[in-house]
């Protein structure tokens, strides 16, 4: 569990952590989060993760409440102050922005209100290979939710009731499907490979840009591999021959089962082995 936390200027213990009830994000889900991996210590991918904040800032329209320079600040004494989660080889911090308290549930936004602004470090288990290459098993359900899934947004009631959807189907996760199209996992973006071509669908209001996506991406195209951004329809997954799904807690997980039928002869395919093994490489290299 978190030691310290951070909580509008303040480090504290986390079980001295109060937030009002009148604080929007109770009331609303009226904000945005982020979750920043650490690798040794170090924070990985910090640029791309404060861009997508201020993308989903942005969207939703409430103003930052601090500069690159002082979130690298705040997150650098929150480390310091957890050492033993921050000793670890892998961690990570939890950064949410709600729109604050009011003093009336009022659905219209007033600026003059100051933002809540929280933060942890959260312990990570880093990822088992072995057990990440046994794969999961997988359905296909209806995207239900809103036309705004590009905000990285604190309400995720419709992921945890697609979620439910997989448990309850005895799976591991969903691919989640919009007018026949694939956008992405309940948490987590979708890869397909399909005669040695990397396949994902483009960025849109209908899924979450993931920067474990855009790493995957970047390390397949270095590595001369044909990768390419459109639009996937849902008959495409059962002629796949691989299929992954990509988050940062999760990495590059193979699904060797989708909808009760076999994927990629129901275990993990050539081409996720060849990624994984140059992402490991990719992680080695930041802690080095």
């Amino acid at each position: 569990m978190p030691g310290t936390v951070y909580l509008n200027g303040d480090y504290l213990p986390l079980e001295d952590a109060k937030v009002s009830v009148m604080d929007r994000g109770f009331l609303f889900g009226d904000g945005v989060y982020e979750v920043i991996p650490v690798y040794d210590g170090k924070l990985v991918g910090l640029k791309k993760h404060l861009q997508r904040l201020q993308n989903s800032l942005d969207r939703v329209t409430l103003d930052n409440p601090l500069s690159a320079e002082q979130w690298l600040s705040l997150f650098s004494s929150l480390l310091d102050k957890n050492t033993e989660q921050a000793g670890q080889p892998e961690s990570a911090i939890y950064l949410q922005i709600t729109r604050g308290v009011y003093p009336k549930r009022d659905l219209v936004i007033d600026p003059q209100y100051p933002p809540t602004v929280f933060a942890m470090v959260l312990p990570v288990t880093p990822p088992d290979l072995d057990r990440i290459s046994a794969g999961i098993t997988a359905i296909t359900v209806d995207d239900f939710r809103w036309n705004a899934c590009d905000i990285k947004s604190t309400s995720l009631i419709g992921n945890v009731m697609l979620k439910q959807q997989a448990r309850a189907a005895g799976v591991d996760d969903a691919i989640l499907i919009r007018d026949g199209l694939v956008t992405e996992g309940t948490a987590s973006n979708v890869f397909l490979v399909k005669d040695e071509v990397l396949v994902t669908p483009p960025t849109s209001r209908c899924l979450l840009p993931g920067i474990t996506r855009d790493l995957v991406i970047e390390i397949a195209k270095n590595n001369t591999i044909l990768v390419e951004e459109r639009e996937i329809k849902q008959g495409e997954l059962d002629q796949a021959d691989e299929i992954w799904m990509t988050s940062s807690t999760r990495e590059i997980a193979p699904v060797i089962q989708l909808d009760g039928k076999a994927v990629s002869q129901g275990r993990a395919g050539d081409m996720w082995k060849h990624i994984t093994g140059l992402y490991q490489q990719y992680k080695q290299s930041i802690r080095a």
